[in-house]
């Protein structure tokens, strides 16, 4: 009897109204629910936020990337939370939406470059075409990927001077990514020599020269080609297949010097620019007689 006597007190408590909002009418009893609803939103955003990490950790991601993406989360559910909150005690979010809608739109206006670039942070985030540690080609400029933010992402370029990159243009326009698959990597090295050389002896030599660079992918044959007869010296070049593509400079300097001791072992000439001028009999003539 005590039991039932609680209760019977306890209904009519709930029923006491709080305060009204417009024609809804918020009870003591709403108010619980909505609390209650709030808290567990509160709870399950924890709960999917430690869920979020340990999937991140377990997939090496970038600890700030993984942090941006994990406050998104945060925010999308408690937005969610109140809002089914606020349906449950009957207050009408239409008019609040739709305000919201076009504050929206002319924070849209305003602000449409940190939009685009948020935007585009939150794409990088989901496909991951773009990682902390990449080796990309932004506008000509290469750059290692340090950190990919919501806004803002920040390479270091071979020159050690920092980049912040907007989002909008890694997502917007063609980005070489030297790692997105593998850090496979070419290494060209153009060489001409004289048209008196023994072409067969030429080709010789930058095969071997080439096979025998020790720091060359070995899972890839080097290439020698005969590209083109120029001007004053027939132009090979010499491809050689890397590991990393942030060397390409230092590596490609150390194929030349190994290009031109070879060729040098084996006399053959490295050709340079060179101009014959003939002179025709009467300019030939008018020379005569002259002292010089």
């Amino acid at each position: 009897m005590q039991a039932q006597d609680i209760v019977e007190g306890l209904v009519p408590a709930l029923d006491v109204v709080l305060f009204q909002i417009g024609d809804t009418t918020v009870t003591l009893a709403t108010a619980v629910v909505m609390l209650l609803i709030v808290g567990l939103t509160m709870i399950c955003s924890r709960v999917v936020g430690k869920w979020f990490d340990r999937m991140s950790r377990r997939r090496s991601a970038d600890g700030r990337t993984a942090a941006a993406t994990a406050r998104l989360i945060h925010y999308a559910i408690l937005i969610t939370g109140f809002g089914i909150a606020a349906h449950t005690a009957g207050i009408d979010l239409t008019a609040l939406f739709a305000a919201g809608a076009i504050f929206g739109v002319i924070i849209g206006f305003a602000m449409q470059n940190i939009a685009s670039n948020f935007i585009s942070g939150v794409i990088l985030m989901a496909e991951r075409s773009i990682k902390p540690g990449d080796i990309v080609d932004v506008d000509g400029t290469i750059v290692r990927i340090r950190e990919l933010g919501i806004r803002s992402t920040i390479g270091r370029t071979r020159n050690e001077e920092d980049l912040i990159i907007p989002n909008a243009n890694l997502v917007q326009s063609t980005v070489k990514n030297y790692t997105l698959k593998d850090s496979l990597y070419r290494v060209d090295a153009p060489v001409g020599v004289s048209y008196s050389s023994d072409m067969a002896l030429v080709r010789k030599t930058l095969e071997t020269t080439a096979a025998g660079i020790p720091w060359r992918n070995r899972s890839m044959e080097p290439a020698v080609l005969m590209t083109e007869f120029g001007s004053s010296s027939v132009n090979f070049e010499v491809s050689v297949w890397i590991d990393d593509p942030w060397r390409v400079r230092s590596l490609r300097s150390q194929l030349n010097e190994a290009i031109w001791d070879s060729l040098q072992a084996e006399g053959i000439t490295i050709a340079f620019p060179q101009l014959d001028v003939h002179f025709d009999a009467p300019v030939t003539s008018s020379f005569e007689g002259l002292v010089l």
